[in-house]
């Protein structure tokens, strides 16, 4: 397999898949993927990845680190074990939308995590995976996201695609590293914001890195910066909820956001970054927490209770890595979100 994320038995690599977009032509490999990678990795670590031949660039290891990309080239890179303790197999109930013996897609819960971390051995969606799978999913062996290749946060919740052979397990990750571009690649989000984006339509166009502070935030940065990604959303205003007193803006808009990239936060972090955090969101919206005073009344309780952020993955398509057909799935919003809608929907912006 190209010399890189080769299965070797137990040991296999996490292998990942970058597309060179036309800003990054003529960049170093090893600039171009530290700036991309999933996972912040540093640019020495990337050149050490180089030199052990853990890179190639449309199939062929480039000469040296600082070999150029072109727009379209295909990139994979072997990251580097996250997680010590190998995950295993558990009993844990699964929403499943569909299942063939290529892919298996999941409608996952708010509080799942995705795949084991420190603090998070067990209880993952890929713990259940494992043992629902019966040993079936890809890259298997003690490496992050064994089978993933997308990621949600713990609390948002929605459709979720996982890999259960290493075929389609790369022909899925070359997809999203494409992120549609080429391809049918969807990715749509429902999210409910405070207030309401400057347009009914646009485009948030903001680099992401990490917080200046608080080393599991992330922020919108300088494009300069050594750890800036671009990242890119598209959003659409589906509804104006709660007017407030002048009866023209409104407390909470009901948003649509369409993933352009997709890095860690990304929503969370653009729309707070337009003034329009996300409801219930412990990390980029505790400045809002105090508004739910000014709900509807029939929505204040359920907004107390509400201790997630409000972003549900509601739709997710792709090309099957077989059959070549295109796919596309659905999941509702969960019974807290839809819930606290109706409610805030008792009182709704012209």
């Amino acid at each position: 397999m190209e010399g890189v994320g080769a299965e070797t038995g137990n040991d296999v690599p996490q292998l990942e898949v970058l597309v060179v977009p036309h800003e990054a032509e003529g960049k170093r490999v090893d600039l171009f993927i530290s700036a991309n990678a999933p996972d912040d990795l540093s640019r020495a670590r990337v050149q050490a990845l180089v030199r052990q031949g853990l890179v190639t660039i449309n199939g062929e290891t480039p000469r040296g680190t600082s070999t150029k990309v072109a727009a379209g080239d295909v990139v994979r890179f072997a990251m580097p074990d996250a997680v010590e303790a190998k995950p295993e197999p558990e009993n844990i109930p699964l929403d499943i939308l569909y299942e063939d013996e290529d892919l298996i897609i999941i409608n996952k819960p708010a509080g799942m995590v995705v795949h084991p971390a420190p603090g998070n051995l067990s209880g993952t969606l890929v713990n259940a995976l494992l043992h629902h799978c019966a040993g079936s999913l890809s890259g298997i062996g003690g490496v992050k996201r064994p089978g993933i290749v997308h990621r949600l946060d713990k609390d948002t919740s929605g459709v979720m695609v996982a890999a259960k052979s290493y075929r389609a397990h790369i022909h899925l990750q070359e997809q999203f590293a494409d992120h549609g571009r080429t391809g049918p690649l969807e990715r749509s989000y429902l999210a409910l914001c405070w207030s309401a984006p400057p347009r009914m339509r646009g485009v948030i166009d903001a680099p992401l890195g990490r917080h200046p502070t608080q080393r599991l935030r992330r922020a919108v940065v300088d494009i300069n910066r050594r750890d800036a990604k671009q990242a890119k959303t598209h959003y659409l205003v589906l509804e104006r909820l709660a007017a407030v007193e002048n009866g023209k803006e409104a407390l909470v808009s009901l948003v649509e956001c369409r993933l352009e990239t997709g890095r860690t936060h990304q929503i969370r972090v653009h729309l707070a970054h337009l003034g329009n955090p996300l409801l219930g969101d412990p990390e980029y919206g505790r400045q809002f927490a105090n508004r739910g005073v000014r709900l509807p009344e029939a929505a204040q309780p359920l907004y107390q209770k509400f201790k997630r952020q409000a972003l549900h993955a509601h739709t997710l398509g792709f090309r099957h890595p077989s059959s070549g057909e295109t796919l596309s799935f659905s999941a509702d919003l969960p019974p807290d979100m839809q819930s606290l809608l109706t409610a805030i929907r008792g009182k709704t912006a012209s």
